[in-house]
């Protein structure tokens, strides 16, 4: 029984990189939620296994899951082009696993992308471009994670990267307890 495709709609945003405002960095929403909500809830049960609850308050736990990750910086992409490349599967050397070929969604709050990044297998046809298989390469030992396969119809995602939204500030920085 074949099962139907379900689509999603996606959003690149650009935005000032969190921790590091004079930077400025490529984040995404899947269906309005910011891709690191998502992460979150696919990883606060293997992070529970590693984290000692005693450590840290409820509200700190939740920074630490919202901070795991951070909007890629992409080296000063000030024109788009190398973002544009990025997101339809031509990524740098850097910025993918040699073995699978799966490219960063997100990167290391540290500022440094390859340092602690979200990788997922990027699949683009002309009518459709599809993420699955997430994974965390620091974390081998959590395989692949519960999140997506997401399915974005290909015109809308061209045009979502085409035309990024553009804000002003981080959209988790109330939650991330910036001002």
């Amino acid at each position: 029984m074949n099962l139907p495709i379900v689509t999603h709609r996606v959003e690149f945003l650009r935005h000032p990189h969190p921790g590091f405002p004079h930077l400025m960095a490529w984040g995404v929403r899947i269906d309005g939620t910011d891709l690191r909500v998502l992460v979150v809830g696919a990883t606060r049960e293997l992070w529970s296994r590693e984290l000692d609850e005693d450590d840290h308050t409820p509200q700190e736990h939740e920074e630490f899951l919202l901070r795991q990750h951070a909007p890629l910086h992409l080296d000063d992409d000030v024109d788009g082009d190398r973002a544009r490349s990025h997101f339809l599967g031509d990524s740098p050397p850097d910025l993918r696993d040699r073995d699978t070929g799966a490219l960063c969604l997100l990167g290391c709050s540290c500022g440094i992308d390859a340092c602690w990044p979200l990788l997922a297998v990027l699949r683009a046809t002309a009518t459709e471009v599809t993420w699955s298989g997430f994974h965390q390469p620091r974390r081998p030992e959590w395989g692949e994670l519960h999140l997506g396969p997401y399915v974005f119809p290909r015109p809308h995602y061209d045009e979502a990267l085409a035309a990024p939204v553009l804000l002003a500030h981080d959209p988790l920085a109330r939650l991330l307890g910036e001002p």
